[in-house]
């Protein structure tokens, strides 16, 4: 809780004892030196002096600048022609250049400096990879195909398997039937006085028809199964050749995907189309760029030789030298601020004669030093006067 308490310094054994343990004296502060109210004054007015000076270097530099608009002003139709001309096409390489700055980007750093090392190799590359994509589709669509097939054969076997067992099952029942049948005739006729030949003829062929149906018809289903389980076989083995295909294929697709960062040959190709044409944009934008040079130096050229205070400002302000318009508007901010420095230098230099006016009454009330106070009066009168 006494986190905001004063705490006290610990004092070195050095500052307490000697060697002998013995107390030391305390050392003694040197007394501070006051100025004089004159001096103090004499030191703001070096500052305010200094900054005089400031405002009088950007006022003749505001100067220099409006004389230089007005030497263009006055310069000859044909000459100015041609100082137009120059400026026309500084504008134009410039709005390229910017234009070219503030274009969004299609392509990252990183995948431009990838396609650029490996320049050479990615039109094989995707290539490559769009047959390998429509090898992959077209082994996975057999794939798909076999699957099927093998699951109808294995349906189809199922089926038969299951018919074969009831009609065993059925030709178990048959036969009971017919033995009942016969042992019922051979009981019955001696009572009834039946003939049985007739009726044991009819059961016999019966049961011999039915039974032979269903014998055939279980001979053709145990071939049927065994052709099926054949085909069941060879589609499975079409289904690993296949398999092993569709995963050698599938990891160079994805090892190609990884190695370029895309997901596809379509992404692949539209990424190497937006590489070639930051190329070419890149190529436009370094042409610009020592056209954009060359233009500037040849304008910088022809203003020196008119005499200007700053010719390479005008490159920066082409547009100026071209729309009468822009140039009024330079004109007038210049005008405004030579006349804010004309004020605040004004003020300053009314500031200033204040503040001697002061030191000197101070002087008078308060004798001592005055040989060095005059001494800075006298090197700041120069130091006073506006130029215009």
């Amino acid at each position: 809780m006494g986190l905001f308490r004063k705490k006290k310094r610990p004092k070195y054994v050095e500052e307490v004892l000697d060697y002998h343990g013995q107390e030391l004296p305390k050392p003694q502060k040197k007394p501070k030196v006051r100025k004089s109210p004159a001096m103090v004054y004499c030191e703001q007015l070096l500052k305010d002096a200094k900054a005089l000076e400031e405002n009088k270097r950007e006022y003749k530099i505001v100067t220099d600048y409006l004389t230089d608009i007005q030497t263009i002003e006055n310069l000859p139709e044909e000459e100015f022609a041609v100082v137009q001309e120059i400026a026309q096409n500084v504008t134009a390489l410039n709005a390229s250049r910017d234009a070219y700055l503030n274009k969004a980007k299609t392509i990252s750093d990183a995948q431009f400096a990838q396609m650029e090392q490996m320049e050479d190799q990615i039109p094989d590359a995707i290539k490559r990879l769009k047959e390998n994509e429509a090898y992959q589709t077209v082994v996975k669509r057999d794939m798909q195909y076999l699957e099927g097939e093998r699951e109808e054969w294995r349906y189809y076997k199922e089926a038969l398997e299951q018919e074969s067992h009831i009609l065993r099952r059925l030709l178990y029942v048959l036969a009971a039937v017919f033995i009942v049948a016969l042992a019922l005739i051979l009981v019955l006729s001696p009572i009834l006085h039946y003939d049985i030949r007739t009726p044991f003829l009819v059961a016999a062929l019966v049961a011999g028809a039915v039974g032979g149906l269903m014998v055939l018809r279980i001979q053709n289903d145990v071939t049927d199964i065994r052709r099926s389980q054949a085909n069941i076989n060879r589609a499975t083995t079409l289904l690993n050749r296949i398999s092993f295909k569709y995963v050698n294929v599938t990891n160079a697709v994805d090892y190609a995907c990884e190695k370029f960062h895309v997901k596809n040959s379509y992404e692949f190709n539209y990424m190497w189309e937006q590489y070639l044409e930051a190329v070419q944009e890149r190529e436009r934008y370094q042409r610009a760029n020592d056209e954009l040079e060359f233009y500037n130096d040849k304008l910088i050229r022809l203003l020196q030789g008119y005499h200007l205070y700053d010719a390479r400002i005008w490159i920066y302000q082409a547009h100026a030298l071209m729309d009468k318009k822009e140039m009024v508007e330079v004109k007038h901010e210049l005008v405004v601020r030579r006349q804010k420095l004309r004020g605040s230098m004004e003020d300053q230099v009314a500031n200033i004669q204040a503040i001697k006016d002061e030191i000197q009454r101070l002087v008078k009330e308060h004798p001592g030093n005055e040989d060095e106070i005059q001494g800075i009066l006298d090197s700041l009168d120069q130091m006073c006067g506006l130029s215009a």
